[in-house]
Formats: C-alpha cells, structure tokens, sequence
C-alpha cells in the first residue's frame, strides 16, 4: 500500500472534521476525521474550502447522499444537493494535477454538475477506487490516520431508494489545524452566520404563528355572508403560499426532504444541480427579492459596541490597579500619609509618619544579629589558631638539636626483665625524630619509581595466534617435500 501512494505530493493544510455518524437509541456517536490539504497543487479549491470554514458554512451540514462503495457527499446547506455556494461568489474552474488521483478510499474532491466550472460548496470523500471521476472532479483532500475507518462506517448506514441515508450524519464543526493561506478574510464570522440563522429561524416561526391566528378565526359558516368570507380566506391562503421568505441554501439540515436523484448508476458523477443553487425561473426569483434580510450592519455595530465596552473597562481596572501598586510603594518608603479625624479642628490635618518603618525596624534586626554571628565566628577561629600556634611553638622548643640515625638507650633506663611487664617511662617523646635508613638500596627504589611494565591482556592471545602461523608454515612447508 505504500508504494500505491508514494507518488502523492505532500500536504501543507490540514483541518479536523467533526461529525455524528446517527441517531441510535436517542444518542449521537461523534466521530471525527482527519483531512489533509494539497494546497499547492490545487490552491484556488482549497482556498473556498478553507474559507467556507472560518465563516462556519459547514456547521450543521448532512450527508445528503451516500452512493455504497463509491462516494458520500455532503457540503450543501439545504440538505438536498441542489444548493451550495463558493467564497467567490461565483463558481471556480476545476483544478487538476498528474499526480492526483482517485486511485483509492478516503480522498476528497469537489462536486460539480458535470460542467468543469461550477464547482461551489458540495464535497465528497470516495469509499473506494473511482478512476472514472479522474480529470472530471477536483481532488484536494485525503482522510488520514486511522480516521479513515471513520469513513469506512458510511457505507454501514441504511439509504433509501434516491440513495439518501435514512439518518444522515451532521457536520458539527470543523477545526483548521494547519492553514497556508494567511491572507484569507472570511466574509462573515461564523458568530455572524449563527445569528443570521437564528434571526431567519425566528422569522419563519413569526409566520408561522401568523398563520394560525389567522384560522383560528370564528367559523362565519353559520353567517349569511359565510361564502364570500370563505372565498377571502381561501385567497389569502393562495397568496401566502406563492410568497416564501426562505431559501432552499438556508432550510435547516435537519427538515427532512425528499431530493432529486443524482445519479443514475454507480458510474454517474457526483454533482450539485444544474443551477447550483442559482434562480432558475421567476418564481425563484420572486421568492428570493420577498426574502427578509438580516441585519447583518446592526449586528456588527453591537459587537463592536461590546469590545468597545470591554476595552474600556479593562482600561479602568488597569488604572485602578496602578493606582494601588503606587500607594503600596508609598507606604513601604515611609511617606504614606495619615488623614487625621479632626473635623471640628477645622479640616483633615496630614502628618508625615517619623521614624522607620516596620519593615526597616525588622531589617536591622536581621542585620544586627549577621554581625554578632560573624564576630562569634572569628572569635572561635582566633581561639583555634592561637592554641595551634602554642602547640608548634612547643614542639620546636623540645626538638633536638642533632639527628641521630640511631637512637641509644640512657643508661639509667631500666631494663625489662624477662618475662616481665614492660613500663613506658618515656616523658620526652615530643623530642624524638623518625629517619628512614638507606641501606644501599637506592637503585631498587630508583627502578621501581622509574620503571613500571604494560601489560596488554590482547598480548597473549596474539602470540598464540603467531605461534600457530609459524607451526602452520612449518607444516605446510613439510608437505611440499
């Protein structure tokens, strides 16, 4: 498998895709999966991918369509495969490379609807080899790791007969580890994209409420004028179905719709509609001008606002912090004031504190008792050096005044008898000398300071080794005769 990739150029992107792989038993399996980008070899893809990740454009995406054993496409926001945009603002040109190819699993690559310059937002991952999209899609990805069998588990889900999975997986955020494109500037955060989506959720929950206090209105069937009030209804109802204030890109993943299919075969190309995601009649095109907008300007200027805010706060809490910091220092030099509570002397009086402060009192003290330790210190050692001094003087004074080799015994001494115990009287020890006694042994003692033997443990085991060689010429020489 190694050399099989070999011929892929190395990435320089990589961002982590987390998703939920299903509902089972009301709990939700988070699953996640590492991408790798080539963003030299495909730079202008990668760069609508990227950016459609810092705006959170992926956030809250399905799995709209899982083709077993070939592809899983995701990346449109209405959840139906016909939507879908690029950072642009317009669909890009495909991007294609000698050395990328859909020789295996888990690659990424664009969708397009089958003309090379409409791709938008709508990826898919390959669960296999797929050399029939070679050329036609742009490769820009691989799964890598062990992530890959992440993947593997798409191929597990139950589909329905327009290949659409019955519990679709959900994107729930992607993480950029990696990014090359410093310069990029998203168009919108994705804390701007959550409040447009809410803002629009909002909206369609304020018609929704419209619409049944409107037929919670009195039955005027009993009434005499009860068919023309009908017929009012009925027109009113007409109307507020041909204007629709939501657009299929920005329905909520998680409405269940019946798309169109894709494909035909397992040989069809992954593709993300004709149009994709442009008006294509009037009535789309109706549809879109009644859109509601939301306050994008408002929102902006409120966040603004909020930093503008913190930022003045942390300034304040900055200056009262300094502001403490200075009257600590005043207080520890000694010229911190005293506010006296003479009010009926007439006023605050202040008064300089005399004296030190407890923090110099405290520092003599620890001063004071370092110099009487050094004093006790010197002490002792004058103590230790005049007795070692008596001591050497003493010496000096009973040392003798001619050394003798051999020492003779007084004649007074007594001597031991036989047998007997030996008395120690000898009270001028202090007056004896220790001479070492040459007995024409200097050469010997000269040899052994001088001369010394090496001895190699590796010695013996060469003369052994030549010793053999010899024999064995020996041998060989005897032989030819």
């Amino acid at each position: 498998m190694s050399n099989l990739y070999s011929t892929e150029p190395a990435t320089t992107g990589k961002v982590i895709v987390e998703t939920t792989l299903g509902e089972i038993e009301a709990s939700l399996f988070l699953v996640v999966n590492t991408i790798e980008l080539w963003c030299k070899e495909a730079p202008k893809a990668c760069r609508n991918f990227l950016a459609l990740v810092m705006e959170g454009y992926y956030d809250g995406v399905i799995f709209h369509r899982i083709v077993p054993n070939f592809i899983a496409q995701t990346g449109d926001p209405s959840g139906t495969g016909m939507g879908g945009e690029s950072c642009y603002g317009e669909p890009f040109e495909n991007e294609t490379h000698s050395r990328l190819k859909f020789n295996r699993r888990g690659l990424i690559a664009f969708a397009n609807n089958g003309d090379k310059r409409s791709n938008t937002s709508q990826w898919f991952i390959t669960l296999d080899r797929a050399d029939e999209l070679q050329n036609k899609h742009t490769l820009f990805g691989k799964v890598v790791g062990s992530t890959i069998y992440n993947v593997l588990k798409l191929n597990e889900l139950e589909i329905d007969k327009q290949e659409r999975p019955l519990y679709p997986p959900k994107i729930t955020g992607i993480r950029i580890i990696e990014n090359p494109f410093t310069d990029i500037v998203p168009r919108i955060t994705a804390a701007e994209r959550k409040a447009q989506h809410e803002a629009r959720i909002e909206v369609q929950r304020e018609a929704e409420r419209r619409e049944q206090r409107r037929k919670a209105k009195k039955n005027t069937g009993l009434l005499s004028f009860g068919e023309e009030a009908e017929s009012v209804e009925a027109a009113e109802a007409a109307a507020a179905k041909r204007i629709n204030i939501t657009r299929p890109d920005l329905v909520d993943p998680g409405t269940p719709s019946v798309p169109e299919p894709l494909y035909e075969s397992r040989t069809a190309e992954p593709s993300s509609s004709k149009g994709n995601g442009k008006p294509t009649s009037a009535a789309n095109a109706s549809r879109e001008q009644s859109e509601e907008p939301a306050d994008l300007a408002g929102i902006r200027e409120k966040h603004a606002a909020q930093k503008e805010a913190a930022a003045t706060a942390r300034k304040q809490e900055i200056e009262r912090m300094q502001a403490k910091l200075r009257k600590l220092d005043k207080r520890r030099a000694g010229s911190d004031d005293d506010s006296s509570d003479s009010d009926d002397a007439g006023g605050d009086k202040k008064r300089k504190r005399t004296g030190l402060s407890v923090l110099d009192q405290e520092l003599a003290k620890y001063a004071a008792g370092r110099r009487g330790n050094r004093r006790g210190v010197r002490k002792d050692e004058d103590d230790v050096l005049s007795a070692l001094s008596s001591f050497t003087s003493k010496i000096r004074k009973n040392a003798p005044e001619e050394e003798d080799v051999h020492e003779t015994q007084p004649d007074d001494a007594p001597e031991a008898e036989e047998g007997g115990l030996e008395v120690d009287d000898d009270v001028g020890w202090m007056s004896h000398a220790l001479k070492a006694v040459n007995d024409g042994n200097a050469e010997q003692i000269r040899r052994a300071e001088t001369d010394y033997t090496v001895i190699d443990p590796r010695a013996k085991t060469r003369a052994i080794k030549e010793e053999k060689r010899r024999d064995d010429g020996r041998g060989g020489r005897h032989s030819r005769r």
